[in-house]
């Protein structure tokens, strides 16, 4: 999922623009430079999505602590680097990758309680580590999220949910790290939810403060249970996709609007439309990216003339044209 993006005005004219944009090593190295964890140059991104597809990072970076996330964001704005922050589901990378810094959030997964129920966890805690802390305390609210393997920041900016719930029901605040490297605090009034969106100021979102409510944990288990047995038995859970790829207009479901087109099994290369489930792409193998946008537009178009409806675009597309 897009956890956020961090660019100077001037790259954002380039990208409007759509003229790819270069950056020297030389000044890749010092935006890097002193920020600790992990960093890769040139690395391929297909290996932190959950499509496995995406051509290379110019530099992609895990930082070891919150401290870090900070440094790299400001050296970024010095440089004049734009940063991209990477959650791995619900997202398409191009095959040309993404110029100039990608984030992973892997080491920021620290979770821990604060009291009255609530619980603070960094941007990059998966959700289901969330759950099974949630669980243990015997605290609902997270059941809705059974089976979503998204960052708990990635689930905040896509407002991730299922029919059981959705992320802006259980959110109180956010911790950012703004455009200048700053630590800011949001509460949940002046976030702007929405279906499948979250609007905040430009940032990263370092941690999360969930309100939840204590429960029965055998409830909550018989729930996550039945849950997880649906979503295995209705998704392609053992097939390398993004999640849903188009939104539900309105009452009609996207996934019976294009199985009712008779598009499952279309495919581009080894782009497919899910049997399973038609609002699914599944990459069989070897897709690329290019395969899964030729899908998805022949899906549109289908739809579209067979039916009126315009579906809308879930899965994020990003990356070098």
């Amino acid at each position: 999922m897009i956890l956020g993006q961090i660019m100077p005005d001037s790259m954002r004219r380039r990208t409007i623009s759509h003229r790819p944009a270069t950056f020297h090593k030389r000044d890749l190295h010092a935006v890097v430079s002193g920020v600790r964890g992990d960093i890769r140059f040139n690395a391929p991104l297909r290996e932190y999505t959950s499509f496995r597809i995406g051509g290379p990072a110019d530099v992609l970076v895990t930082p070891a602590e919150e401290a870090d996330l900070c440094r790299l964001v400001r050296q970024s704005r010095v440089a004049k680097i734009p940063i991209f922050v990477l959650g791995g589901t619900n997202l398409l990378v191009r095959d040309k990758g993404i110029r100039g810094v990608v984030v992973s959030l892997a080491k920021l997964t620290a979770v821990k309680d604060d009291g009255d129920s609530v619980v603070y966890a960094e941007g990059g805690v998966g959700m289901p580590t969330l759950m099974r802390h949630a669980i243990g305390r015997s605290l609902s609210g997270l059941e809705w999220a059974a089976g979503i393997p998204g960052t708990v920041a990635g689930c905040v900016i896509m407002n991730a949910g299922t029919r059981l719930g959705q992320m802006q029901d259980v959110v109180k605040a956010v911790r950012v790290v703004d455009a200048a490297g700053r630590i800011v605090e949001w509460p949940a009034s002046s976030i702007r939810f929405s279906y499948r969106r979250a609007r905040l100021p430009r940032g990263v979102i370092a941690g999360v403060w969930l309100q939840l409510k204590p429960a029965s944990r055998e409830r909550i288990q018989t729930v996550v249970k039945d849950y997880l047995a649906y979503r295995k038995a209705t998704q392609p859970l053992t097939l390398p996709n993004a999640g849903c790829v188009f939104k539900n207009p309105g009452r009609e479901t996207a996934g019976r609007l294009i199985e009712a087109a008779g598009l499952k099994g279309l495919r581009v290369g080894d782009a497919h439309v899910s049997e399973k489930h038609a609002n699914f792409i599944v990459n069989r193998g070897r897709a690329r990216a290019a395969d899964v946008i030729a899908l998805i537009k022949k899906v549109g178009r289908t739809v579209e003339t067979q039916t009126g409806v315009t579906l809308e675009l879930e899965l994020k597309i990003v990356g070098q044209p």
